[in-house]
């Protein structure tokens, strides 16, 4: 089980990055629609589970090193190569809004030019991603018990602290709609979960593969699953209860922890660098894999090559590239869920059909 839960966290990890841990994803995907923010936290943290369980225990079956095999298996022959070109792409533009999300805590943060935490992010994530694959998966993970500490004790000042009637939820939503993701509360909240899909669904199928156990594998994304969902839920709850003050910010969690003390905003300015250095450093990760294999003699070198394209692009500014690429990443990301659920709905089928034989 121990197995099971470092997956689990190193899950988290993934796809907790800038915009998940600032809150901006959040708020784009869930607050900004209110009280149905709160419904689709819970069916974003069922979806996460689900399609969790399946990629970890897939990887583990195949005991894929990357991405390729385990989407190819999952889509076919002929819309496999297409998603997996289209998730290696998006692998290298979550690593690009890491990269710019650095800079904008240290701009926002401690008054320091975002450029100076662009460089200091791209060189420890280059740097990191030329160890193997085990020492990856435990530094990703190192990150998100501190996170969810940080959440809850936010969560929690918050609801204390603030109370709004619906009246005022409805005018500070109504405030908050040029900030929305999606038209509707429903496709955001699949959106969410399918652009994190898109990204995460790489370093997912690999992190299963380092285990033998698919009942082990499977068990570490549904607990990440869960986790990823109770952490969208308490952000939301939080920053739902002052939406007004946060809605126009880069980093609204940001604001909500120096709400409480400088000491907490300083706390969560460095979980959050720790969060970003978590998804910058899987998706890196992942993306070269992807393009030459990780026993390579080439692999530390395309490392350090492709880490720095990926800072040169990273100048475009935070909110702009989440806005930008994550909603489109999401789009294609749906092909990827519909292939997982047909995948695991034959899978059942042949199971059933095994064991009316026996």
């Amino acid at each position: 089980m121990r197995k099971s839960f470092q997956i689990g966290g190193a899950f988290i990890g993934v796809i907790v990055g800038a915009g998940f841990a600032s809150g901006q994803e959040v708020l784009q995907f869930f607050t900004s629609f209110g009280i149905y923010g709160i419904i689709g936290s819970f069916i974003a943290m069922a979806l996460f589970a689900f399609l969790g369980m399946n990629l970890t225990q897939l990887g583990s079956r195949l005991q894929t090193k990357s991405h390729q095999h385990a989407i190819r298996y999952i889509c076919g022959k002929y819309l496999g190569p297409v998603v997996d070109v289209a998730i290696t792409f998006f692998l290298f533009g979550v690593t690009v809004v890491m990269f710019s999300g650095s800079g904008a805590i240290f701009e926002q943060q401690f008054g320091i030019p975002g450029s100076v935490g662009n460089i200091l992010m791209a060189v420890l994530v280059i740097a990191s991603v030329m160890l193997n694959v085990q020492k990856v998966i435990s530094l990703i993970g190192a990150f998100t018990p501190v996170l969810l500490v940080v959440v809850i004790i936010i969560t929690a000042y918050s609801l204390f602290n603030f109370e709004m009637s619906a009246a005022e939820i409805d005018a500070a939503t109504a405030a908050a709609a040029n900030s929305q993701a999606a038209p509707h509360w429903l496709l955001g909240a699949i959106l969410y979960v399918s652009y994190n899909l898109a990204a995460g669904a790489a370093m997912m199928t690999v992190m299963g593969g380092t285990v033998k156990d698919e009942k082990v594998a499977a068990w570490g994304g549904i607990i990440g699953g869960l986790g990823l969902g109770l952490l969208i839920l308490l952000i939301n709850v939080s920053m739902l209860t002052q939406l007004k003050e946060i809605a126009v910010v880069p980093m609204p969690m940001l604001v909500l922890a120096n709400n409480i003390s400088p000491l907490i905003g300083a706390i969560m300015s460095i979980v959050l660098l720790g969060m970003i250095y978590n998804t910058a450093v899987g998706m890196l990760y992942a993306f070269t894999a992807r393009i030459v294999k990780s026993d390579s003699p080439k692999f530390k070198v395309s490392v350090i090559g492709f880490g720095t394209i990926a800072f040169a692009s990273s100048f475009f500014g935070f909110v702009t590239l989440v806005g930008t690429v994550y909603p489109v990443m999401g789009y294609l990301g749906f092909t990827l869920i519909a292939a997982i659920v047909i995948a695991w709905f034959r899978r059942r089928k042949g199971q059933v059909a095994k064991e009316a034989l026996s």
